[in-house]
Formats: structure tokens, sequence, C-alpha cells
């Protein structure tokens, strides 16, 4: 039976799940920030899952409107305050991946803070992906081995990654099926699962189903079986 070890979101819905509601497009991430708790939560407690990545601001969000931006950043900080308590009592270590340079020195310190903080944390690791896209990342990793060899193999490449684990199942929110620059280079074999419901309606029993649809997949690996 498969396990999924490594499990990766894509959280999309959040502003279209304020606007069905007709409320301003900050509720929904601050709804959305609410589901990011519970998720980790539940993944925290279970045996099997290792590692949760979550996509939570992409290196295009920039070109949201700036007033949104604010907002987001304003959120993530808040909400790493918030959730260390919350990721120690649960043995959860925080390691963030994308470039966060290009964030406030707050921000920075504050993600920094956090990952030393719950470096000790041995059971579920939860990454954030901030301000991240998986061509930057690759990009990234080119240019840190490129000076350093004179043939670059698939394992230096991975290991110069932010990522450095490969995905088992990847989900989608909020009914769009693409990836979104996402992991590209770590889902090349993860089983995609793409649903309509939005990320603030998202529940553990929903990931719960999904997970068991997965263990019934035969992955073959580009094998026969």
């Amino acid at each position: 039976m498969n396990k999924a070890k490594h499990i990766a979101i894509i959280m999309d819905g959040n502003g279209r799940w304020a606007e069905l509601k007709d409320k301003k497009r900050v509720k929904g991430h601050e709804a959305g920030a609410k589901v990011v708790k519970e998720i980790t939560t539940f993944c925290s407690q279970s045996k099997d899952i290792e590692r949760l990545t979550l996509y939570a601001f992409s290196t295009e969000n920039w070109k949201r409107p700036r007033l949104e931006v604010e907002f987001l950043m304003k959120l993530l900080e808040s909400y790493l305050r918030n959730e260390l308590p919350v990721y120690l009592k649960n043995n959860v270590r925080f390691e963030p991946i994308g470039d966060t340079r290009a964030f406030s020195k707050s921000l920075q310190k504050t993600i920094k803070d956090v990952q030393e903080k719950t470096s000790h944390c041995d059971g579920l690791v939860q990454s954030l992906a901030l301000n991240y896209g998986a061509q930057d990342e690759i990009l990234r990793a080119v240019n840190k081995i490129k000076d350093c060899e004179d043939f670059i193999t698939e394992a230096m490449l991975s290991n110069a990654l932010d990522c450095k684990h490969n995905v088992d199942l990847l989900i989608r929110t909020g009914g769009d099926h693409r990836l979104s620059n996402f992991l590209l280079w770590q889902a090349a074999y993860a089983e995609l699962f793409f649903t309509d419901t939005l990320w603030p309606d998202f529940t553990t029993d929903d990931l719960q189903k999904i997970i068991k649809d997965f263990t019934k997949i035969e992955r073959r690996f580009g094998g026969l079986k």
C-alpha cells in the first residue's frame, strides 16, 4: 500500500471564497490560514506523513494589488508568530523554501526565528513555499553549482534545490488543473489530485479521502510494475 510520506498542496481559492460571501479578499486569506493550522496539525498526528509542503506565496503573487500583497505579508508574519507554540506542541519542524530575501527584514527575522526554534523537532516537517517558483528554484540551484562542477548530475541538482525531497501526493484546491510553477522537479512522479473545493472549505476529511484514494494507486515510476 502506498504511503503519502510527502504531501504538497496548492492552496487555491481564498479570494474567490471571500467574494462568494460578499467579503473582502483578505477575509479569504484569514480563513485559509486557519485551514493551514488544521491540516498541519492533522498531518503531524499521522504515522505515515513525514513532510507537508504548502504553496503560500509564489514569485508571481507580487503581481497582485499592492494592498493585498501587504496584507499577505502581515498575515504571514502574524501566522508564524502565533503558530510557533503550536509547532512546538505538535513536534513540527518548520522549513521554508523559496527566496525570502525579497521580504522585509522583520518578516525575514520571524521566518528565521521560527525555523531555528523548531529545528530540534523531529516529527512532521512543514514547509511553506514563500516567494517560491519552481523555475526560479531550479535556476538558483544551477547557479549554486555551475562554477564548482564541470558536469552537473541529477543528484547534484536535486541536492542544491530548496526542497530536496520528492513529492508523493500533490493536491490542488480551487478547481484549476495546473501546477502553477510549484515543485516541478520534485513532483516528477507525484500523484496529482484536483478538487473544486476552495481552500477555506477544505477539511481534514477531504484530505483523508484523497489519501485513501492515493493508497489504491499502482505507482510504477515509468516501469511496468
